[in-house]
Parts: structure tokens; C-alpha cells; sequence
């Protein structure tokens, strides 16, 4: 019964594809000739007047949600995409109508054993949104100091694994054949982009997720006061159904009513950029879907100008090297130091290490000196990407997995930017915020919290050593001469860099004296 399943939405998406003409766009790609001439034969008699990036999001769009989603994750790679299909699955988004609200209640009663009336003091039947994964009803609940409060409630679409493992089923099958078959086939590395789609789909349907995402994001943002994140209400967080506070504001893409509410629109423009890079290069922690519907502005006395975020089932992370490594291209860009970008590149092994470093530089130079000293409205990010990554094909560069919804994210911003402020310059705000976390990494704090976390290290290790010596010596081995003498050679590699953690920790305490003494003496020759 499955299998026939399968073959009926096989045929159904056949259908589609020949209705949209995407055929002619996939099979012209193809290296053998005999496909070649069947996409010709097929071309026959079907109006195929539509730009062939608008017939690919039409057809996506007649496919359902999860080709919609697909869509748009596809619109993040645009290293892999020609620029034309790259901007129309852009404009994607989950036209999804709502289910019913019987089964939104059977599924909140099934995730918690009780009835809706038992654990809400109101519940709203309607939802107030909708989209491919879930939707949302608002109601208030009651907590255990019995004050009353407003929350919103998200309700996970039944029924969407088995779909989902369908349809994906079925892309890795078509992923394949543009594969062998498609001359950029290697290029566009299509399992891959499939496979990134399944985690992708496969996290957000995992609800308590997304509520540990917002967790983490709420607490890496206190003190920030520039954002509120919803508050998860976990003793109602299950995989299926999670209830968080209820947030009011206005709408991100209401520029002129906010305006009207005395909004500082270029002071929010600029907030979007701090927030965007204290959560990647601070935290390595970050919003990844970042699209005006996903944003909201609090216009409460309290709270007034801050961003609201919303729904966190899509987050990117960062290690330390990966941040170091952006932090240390971002600021090179800003200062148009070229050719320090194209050897971080090499450094890092993006490119083939037979690449010369010179004619990298000029490429890059090439792309991104046209677009310095300009208002972002004179800027288009996208483009600078697009060409960034021509480049990147010319040169071999190897896209990063990581930095995929990192690209995706800084489009939004750039977006959200164009539209609150487009006098905003990304770069000039963007660049002291860079330059001052560089510095807080190589500077004495760093060196203190590195010393702290690796004192733990040293002090267990530091009182085995005579024991493990002694050992090792009791122990006949051939060779003893040269195993003695690489041992001892190890020996004063540990007392060499022991000697630099105390001179550095001694200079360390030294320069705050020397520093703390010399405003002493100002202050006391001021007066």
C-alpha cells in the first residue's frame, strides 16, 4: 500500500513537473544527448513564455509545505544556485491553511493527559497563524502562585512525519539522477542539500527543540536590552505542543505605524546589526530565521523600541575557530585588507593550498571594492555574495555546512535594514562592534579566563607527573637512550610553557598595578 502511495505522489509530482515546464529547465542541464533532445520534444506545444525561476517557485508552491520548505532552504545556497532561481525561491513563504481546531485540542489533551478546560483558563479556538510545520492559538493559563497570564500555545501539524519521510524519500531519488546525470551534478552536490533539508525539517518537528532554542537565546540576550524572547512554560513543553508567554507588538514590516508610535527607526536599524553580530561572534549562538514575519517591535512603556523574536525552530551555532576565523575575515574586509582575506582562505583550507595568493586577492578585491562607502541602499548584499561565490567556483572554494544559515541570516538582516533605514552602512556600524571583540580575544581578560579554565587541567596533571615518571621508568623497553631523552625533551616542553603561564599571569598582575598606580598619580596631579 505504501509502495503505491509512493508511486501516486511520483506521478503527481511528474505531472507538475511537466505542467511547469521544469523539464526543459533540469534536463537542458543533463550531459547525454539523448536527454537533451527529449527535453526539446517535451518542450512542445506548452507555453513556457514564464521566467523559468518564477515556474520553479510556482511549481514548488503547487507541490505543497514540504516542497515550499525545501524551497527555501534552497534559496540559502546561493553558491550552488544561478542568481535569477536563487532571488524568486526567496519569495517563498508557507501559504499553509489552518487545521482544525478539534484536532489542535485533541492534540494539546493527547501531550498532556487533560482536557484543554482543565489547564487553560480561556483557550482560543481560532488560530491567529498558520504555516507548513504548525500554528498558533492564543490563551491564558494560570500559574502556581495563581496569578493569571496571557501565552500563546504551538500546535504541531499531525500527520507530518510520514509526509515528510515520503516526499524526502523521493527527493534523495531525483537527487541522485541530477547527480549522475546532470554535468553540474558534482557541483551542486544534491544529496547534500537534500540531507541538510531533512535536519532542517526533522528539528523543527521536534517542538521542545525549538522551546530549549529560545531558552538559550533568552538567556544569552539578558542584559543585552535590545530584544525579548518569549518565556517557555515547560511544565507544558512536549515534542507535539509547547506553550510560552504571549508577546505584543508591531509587526517588523510596519515601518510607518511605528514611526507614528515615535520609534527611532535608524536607532532599530542599527540594533538589528548589534544583535546580529553579538549573537554570531559573542555567542556563536544565533536566530536563523530572521524574516520580518518571525520579528516584532514592543511599543509598552517599558520596553519600548525593543525587537521581539519569535519562533526559534531553525538556530545556527559556531565554534570558537569558526568565529575567530569570520571575525578575522570581517574585520580584514572592513579594512580592505584583501590580501590577509585571500590568505585566511588558504590558511584555513577552503581553497587548494597551490592557489597564489595574489591572484585570489585581486579577485576579491575586485568584488567587494565597489560597494565600500556606500549607504546600504546603494548596496545589495546579495550581489556581493552572488559574486563572492562565482569567485569561489572559480577558485575551488569549499562552501562550509555552518556558515550556510549564517549567509541565509545576514540577507535578513540586510533585508530588515533596507527597509527600517536604507541610509543605514552595514559595514561602518558592524565594524567597531568587530574590532572591539577582536581585542577582548587577545587581550588580558581572554588570557585570564583561558588560565582559569585550564587551571583545573594543570592541577590534576601537575601532581601525576613524578608518579607517571617514576612508572614509565621501572618499565624495560628497548631503545631506553632515545625514549629517556624524548621524554625529557617533553619534560622541558611542559616546565617551558608552565615558566610562560606564571611569567604571563606575573605580568599580567604587574601591568594592573603599573596601570592602577599611574590614575592614581593622574588623579592625584589633576587635583
Amino acid at each position: 500500500m505504501m509502495r503505491w502511495g509512493r508511486f501516486g505522489r511520483g506521478a503527481f509530482i511528474v505531472f507538475i513537473v511537466l505542467r511547469y515546464g521544469l523539464d526543459e529547465l533540469v534536463l537542458s542541464s543533463f550531459q547525454k544527448p539523448w536527454i537533451r533532445l527529449l527535453a526539446r520534444v517535451l518542450s512542445v506545444g506548452r507555453d513556457l513564455r514564464s521566467p523559468r525561476a518564477v515556474r520553479l517557485r510556482e511549481a514548488l508552491e503547487r507541490l505543497g509545505p514540504i516542497f515550499v520548505k525545501f524551497g527555501q532552504v534552497l534559496s540559502t545556497r546561493r553558491d550552488l544556485l544561478a542568481p535569477d532561481i536563487a532571488e524568486e525561491l526567496a519569495k517563498l513563504q508557507d501559504q499553509v491553511p489552518p487545521f482544525s481546531s478539534t484536532i489542535a485540542v485533541a492534540s494539546i489533551e493527547r501531550a498532556f493527559n487533560r482536557k484543554v478546560d482543565d489547564i487553560f483558563e480561556t483557550f482560543e479556538r481560532e488560530p491567529v497563524a498558520s504555516a507548513s510545520i504548525a500554528q498558533v492559538h492564543f490563551g491564558t493559563l494560570r500559574g502556581k502562585s495563581g496569578e493569571v497570564r496571557e501565552v500563546a500555545v504551538k500546535v504541531l501539524r499531525p500527520g507530518m512525519l510520514p509526509v515528510i519521510d515520503k516526499d524526502l524519500s523521493l527527493m534523495r531519488m531525483m537527487a541522485g539522477w541530477v547527480e549522475n546525470l546532470s554535468t553540474d551534478g558534482k557541483r551542486l552536490k544534491p544529496r547534500e542539500v537534500v540531507a541538510e533539508f531533512d535536519k532542517y525539517l526533522h528539528d523543527e518537528l521536534d517542538l521542545v527543540r525549538e522551546a530549549a532554542n529560545a531558552a538559550q537565546l533568552r538567556r544569552n540576550m539578558q542584559g543585552l536590552d535590545l530584544v525579548l524572547i518569549p518565556e517557555m512554560i515547560w511544565d507544558f513543553c512536549h515534542p507535539e505542543v509547547i506553550v510560552m508567554e504571549r508577546m505584543h507588538g508591531v509587526p517588523i514590516s510596519q515601518v510607518d505605524r511605528l514611526r507614528e508610535a515615535g520609534v527611532d527607526i535608524p536607532k532599530l536599524a542599527r540594533d538589528g546589526v548589534t544583535l546580529f553580530f553579538t549573537q554570531v561572534f559573542r555567542d556563536g549562538f544565533f536566530h536563523a530565521d530572521m524574516h520580518p514575519g518571525n520579528i516584532q517591535v514592543s511599543l509598552a512603556p517599558e520596553t519600548f523600541g525593543r525587537y521581539i523574536s519569535l519562533d526559534f525552530g531553525i538556530v545556527g551555532t559556531l565554534t570558537e575557530y569558526d568565529k575567530e576565523y569570520l571575525a578575522q575575515n570581517f574585520t580584514a574586509f572592513f579594512r580592505r585588507d584583501y590580501k590577509r582575506v585571500a590568505e585566511l582562505h588558504i590558511e584555513s583550507g577552503w581553497v587548494p593550498p597551490e592557489t597564489r595568493v595574489d591572484e585570489l586577492e585581486s579577485a576579491i578585491r575586485a568584488v567587494c571594492e565597489p560597494y565600500f562607502d556606500r549607504p546600504l541602499k546603494e548596496i545589495s548584499l546579495g550581489m556581493v555574495l552572488m559574486r563572492l561565490f562565482q569567485t569561489s567556483r572559480r577558485f575551488q572554494v569549499e562552501i562550509q555546512p555552518q556558515l550556510v544559515l549564517l549567509q541565509k541570516t545576514l540577507l535578513n538582516i540586510e533585508g530588515l535594514g533596507r527597509d527600517l533605514d536604507p541610509e543605514l552602512d552595514l559595514w561602518s556600524t558592524a565594524k567597531p562592534f568587530l574590532e572591539t571583540w577582536m581585542l577582548e580575544q587577545i587581550g588580558p581578560k581572554k588570557l585570564w579566563e583561558e588560565l582559569k579554565a585550564q587551571a583545573p587541567h594543570y592541577a590534576k596533571l601537575l601532581p601525576q607527573l613524578p608518579r607517571l615518571l617514576h612508572e614509565y621508568l621501572k618499565q624495560p623497553r628497548q631503545n631506553d637512550a632515545r625514549q629517556i631523552e624524548q621524554l625529557m625533551v617533553e619534560q622541558r616542553r611542559t616546565n617551558k610553557l608552565l615558566q610562560t603561564l606564571i611569567y604571563a599571569g606575573l605580568g599580567f598582575v604587574v601591568s594592573l598595578i603599573v596601570l592602577q598606580v599611574g590614575m592614581h598619580l593622574h588623579l592625584f596631579y589633576s587635583i
